[in-house]
């Protein structure tokens, strides 16, 4: 999960399903106007929904401290790759960027580790965490996970079940070996891939306190690790 515009674009997704239904396309907007959301940009009418309508009740608490208002601030990261609008990243932002997300890079004392494959396989397959609404996620009773199966194929036989935003890990280890270079960057991808595609659309799980150094260690394992399905 990425705050920001990210998180605005799936509540505009989710609102809009209910609210479409129940009131047709056509809504009157704060200044009395028929607002179109037909049309609307996902950023448009996600800024509609929550902030003119108040289809959200951005005051609730989250379990990390602050309100999801707080949430929909972007930090001058966010702030930076949103400004280029949907363009290409030029190099001076490219290079602000990374800087930015070397900043709060954080690696394992000791150096990196492949952690326990089976461990890594249940953080990958798991969506709990963070989540807002009816009922707020407890984290002090289940652990988070990392759901990174929603954007990846892991395994050929879960193929069925997996995302296709970010490309496939399907014999990860097998087809780039565990070298320290390559741990080194699947680390750094996890953590906060920034450092490496700056602007990328995949969430920063380490710097945004997702996942932990030991669970991002577990994916690694999950990743590299012979004898895990990824890399059967």
């Amino acid at each position: 999960m990425e705050y920001g515009s990210s998180i605005r674009t799936g509540l505009a997704a989710l609102a809009s399903v209910s609210l479409l239904v129940a009131s047709g396309a056509m809504a009157e907007s704060a200044e009395g106007e028929q607002a179109d959301y037909t049309e609307m940009s996902a950023e448009e009418l996600a800024n509609h929904l929550i902030f003119e309508k108040e289809g959200f009740d951005l005051d609730e608490e989250t379990q990390e401290g602050g309100t999801v208002r707080d949430r929909l601030k972007q930090d001058e990261l966010q702030k930076t790759c949103s400004a280029l609008e949907g363009e290409n990243v030029d190099s001076e932002t490219a290079d602000k960027v990374r800087e930015m997300a070397r900043e709060n890079m954080e690696y394992p004392e000791g150096g990196i580790e492949l952690g326990d494959w089976e461990r890594g396989q249940e953080i990958a397959e798991n969506a709990f965490g963070f989540r807002v609404g009816h009922k707020v996620d407890d984290h002090s009773e289940e652990e988070t996970g990392g759901m990174c199966i929603n954007c990846h194929e892991m395994e050929s036989a879960k193929s069925h079940r997996s995302g296709t935003i970010g490309p496939s890990l399907v014999n990860y280890g097998k087809d780039r070996g565990s070298g320290e270079s390559m741990v080194r960057f699947a680390y750094e991808m996890i953590y906060n891939p920034h450092v490496n595609f700056p602007c990328t659309k995949m969430p920063r799980l380490g710097a945004n306190g997702i996942l932990d150094k030991e669970k991002i260690q577990h994916v690694l394992g999950y990743l590299f690790d012979p004898e895990s399905p990824v890399n059967q």
